[in-house]
């Protein structure tokens, strides 16, 4: 294993910070990760626990803010229903330069917290 990544959201929160500067949806999201979210009656948590991964990936990574954009990273959704992490851009260069592989990922949330949890292998 590379690293480990875990993150945390309070729902609350993020729905205040969307209301805020709902432009920033498309800066953090992709349209297919947003579409996703679409899909629900309330979109804030699955948008929540998809920051949570972007957040935890690059945890598992080593870095911080800024090391690559957001839209590097998409968490998308298998026919099982299973999360599935895509990584590109700057975010799949630093992956390969650490000599990661593959990915693990969980995600979860209740009424007030969004996690998520990604391994880099």
């Amino acid at each position: 294993m590379i690293g480990v990544g875990l993150d945390l959201v309070d729902i609350e929160r993020f729905r205040a910070v969307l209301a805020r500067q709902p432009a920033l949806r498309e800066r953090l999201f992709t349209g297919d990760e947003l579409a996703l979210a679409r899909a629900r009656r309330d979109p804030v948590p699955a948008l929540a626990v998809r920051f949570a991964a972007k957040e935890a990936v690059m945890k598992a990574l080593g870095v911080g803010l800024g090391a690559f954009g957001f839209h590097d990273v998409e968490v998308l959704k298998l026919d099982s229903g299973a999360p599935e992490l895509r990584i590109t851009g700057a975010a799949a260069v630093l992956a390969g330069e650490r000599g990661v592989t593959g990915w693990q990922i969980s995600l979860s949330h209740s009424v007030t917290t969004a996690g998520a949890v990604v391994s880099a292998l």
